[in-house]
């Protein structure tokens, strides 16, 4: 593992599920999956084309805030448009560079205009720790002289 690995090896480690909504899809209805999944975001479909993502963050500020009920409101009309997304060959590195630039939590991951994957901040912190330790390692192992694999 190193933070150059692409994102497309990273999401080959995690579960394989991709929990998505459509456009028409109430906000309830996406809160509810979103808490059943325990999950932050979602990213939001029109048949199988990413068309934006719907966050915690777009229902605190799009949704409580503007006096809108959650029962009346569809995704579409509060998601984020046209997301931020990258390919399974960026890297860790870039993901990570990208997502405190742009302040997001949540990326989508999309390989020949298909939907790969998200990674979340937590998905790339949990990365870049476990390369550190496996470098640590490697380096202990080095400096005290054992065979290293």
């Amino acid at each position: 593992m190193q933070n150059s690995d692409s994102i497309g090896a990273l999401l080959r480690d995690k579960a394989p599920a991709i929990h998505s909504i459509p456009t028409t899809a109430t906000v309830l209805e996406a809160i509810a999956l979103m808490a059943e999944r325990n999950i932050g975001a979602l990213p939001v479909l029109r048949g199988t084309r990413l068309v934006g993502m719907f966050t915690e963050r777009d229902y605190t500020r799009k949704v409580v805030l503007m006096g809108r009920t959650s029962r009346d409101t569809q995704v579409g009309e509060i998601m984020t448009h046209d997301p931020l997304t990258v390919g399974t060959d960026a890297t860790v590195n870039e993901c990570m560079e990208i997502m405190t630039e742009e302040r997001v939590r949540h990326l989508p991951v999309v390989e020949d205009g298909e939907l790969a994957g998200i990674v979340s901040i937590g998905d790339l912190v949990k990365w870049i720790i476990s390369a550190q330790t496996a470098t640590i390692e490697h380096l202990t192992r080095y400096v005290f002289g054992e065979q290293v694999g």
